[in-house]
């Protein structure tokens, strides 16, 4: 369940500093969002997928503690994402 290329791209391109900023802070926020929401689509069919679930429940653990590092870090750029993935705070 990973995401293709091409949203991939989409999301690097919007969240990004540059083409090739697959590493900053944000943009793994974003790809980690992207992947949470297709997962989510997946159990709406797949209800006793417990193994994928797992998985899912890794993923969001890492973007809370992405999310928590980037409002240590810079405020500003925490709430900005926030309001564009339309996440709670």
């Amino acid at each position: 369940m990973s995401l293709s290329k091409e949203q991939t791209e989409a999301v690097i391109k919007k969240f990004g500093k540059s083409e090739t900023d697959t590493g900053s802070t944000s943009v793994q926020i974003a790809l980690l969002t992207k992947r949470i929401e297709e997962l989510q689509s997946h159990f709406k069919e797949h209800k006793k997928d417990n193994h994928s679930r797992t998985g899912l429940l890794q993923i969001v653990s890492d973007r809370k503690k992405l999310l928590a590092y980037l409002k240590s870090s810079d405020l500003a750029a925490y709430q900005k994402l926030v309001k564009e993935l339309n996440l709670r705070d």
